[in-house]
């Protein structure tokens, strides 16, 4: 038996500490994501915005939004130009920080907090692409997702 008397308490308070911290930030994030897709799809409505379509693509360790392209109704529109204030959260501070971006900018960043969302790593390896759409009408975020990878099979015949 091994005695572990002298670690085992201060391993598991800090672990204790760190996990409530992740939980106040879960919770926090998620707060504040609703806060910000509701500000963002208010702004889209002011605008005349009906959607709001997002490309991305990532492989190799690297990702990117490849196209951002606003609507309104059937038809292209240019993003509009007034900024918008978002709110995110700050390890192990309980206000979130507050700043102001342009609609395009609140756009990319809310489709890239989605993608980090449902699929962390969406960059990785042979990586994956897709679209976010923001149907301003329906007021929600869809993501259509498409994850690439590589396969092999093996097969071993002795006679």
């Amino acid at each position: 038996m091994t005695d572990t008397s002298d670690t085992t308490p201060q391993h598991a308070a800090l672990l204790s500490d760190w996990e409530m911290k992740a939980v106040t930030r879960a919770k926090l994030e998620a707060e504040l994501f609703t806060l910000n897709k509701a500000t963002l799809l208010n702004a889209l409505t002011l605008a005349g915005v009906t959607r709001v379509v997002v490309s991305f693509d990532g492989y190799g360790d690297s990702g990117q939004i490849e196209n951002i392209e606003a609507q309104a109704v059937d038809d292209p529109v240019t993003m509009p130009v007034a900024a918008i204030e978002l709110a995110e959260a700050v390890w192990d501070q309980a206000e979130p920080k507050r700043s102001f971006v342009s609609i395009a900018e609140a756009v990319e960043s809310l489709a890239y907090d989605v993608l980090g969302r449902t699929h962390c790593g969406w960059e990785n390896n042979d990586g994956a692409y897709g679209d976010v759409t923001f149907d301003v009408a329906e007021e929600t975020i869809t993501l259509d997702y498409n994850e690439r990878y590589t396969a092999s099979e093996n097969y071993t015949h002795t006679f």
